[in-house]
Formats: structure tokens, sequence, C-alpha cells
């Protein structure tokens, strides 16, 4: 995954409690190789576990590309791959979910 700073709320200084609500967000580039798939979605805390809200897009190389803009914090999240959750990546950073699985978290 790729980091790009964003600056948002630029302009009016804003009293301090305005300023959690206009932190910097970063565009966040999740990546996920899976040639044979069909389509892949993007669910995590950051839209509500929606598996139908972040579609993918897909390369000729069969990397399945999105970039979604996210504000400092750690998110969990998992690739919705073909109608089914896909639960193994290795080199990921996995927190274990109260499914008995485990969750990837990406850090902003």
């Amino acid at each position: 995954m790729v980091e790009k700073e964003t600056k948002k709320g630029r302009g009016k200084k804003k009293s301090p409690a305005k300023k959690k609500e206009n932190l910097d967000v970063k565009e966040v580039e999740f990546s996920f190789y899976a040639p044979e798939a069909s389509e892949v979605f993007l669910a995590g805390e950051f839209n509500q576990w929606d598996t139908r809200s972040l579609l993918m897009t897909k390369d000729e190389e069969g990397i399945w590309r999105l970039t979604v803009e996210l504000n400092p914090g750690s998110y969990e999240f998992k690739f919705f791959v073909d109608g089914a959750w896909f639960e193994d990546l290795a080199e990921a950073r996995v927190v274990c979910n109260p499914f008995g699985t485990q969750n990837y978290v990406v850090g902003v």
C-alpha cells in the first residue's frame, strides 16, 4: 500500500475543536494480486465493512487496485473476492476478529 498526503481544510484558521474534523487525509493505495478473480471489493472500518461499495480495478498484470482517502489512524480491512472473504495475505499485518478469522491492518 502506498500513502500520499493530501491537505484538506486550508484557508481560515479553525478553533481547536474544529481542527479534529479537518485532519490531513492521505491517499492510500490498496493492491491485491488475483489475476483469476472476476471482481474484488475492498471492505473495512473505513466503509462500515460494506462488501459492495469499493470496487477495485484490475490491471493487465492481474493486480487489483483502489486508492482511498483516509484520516490518520489504524484501520482493519479485508478483500472480498468473487463473493468470499480472502484471508491469506503473506507479509500483511493482521489482528484477530470476533469471528475467529483475521483482519488486515493498515496504518495511516
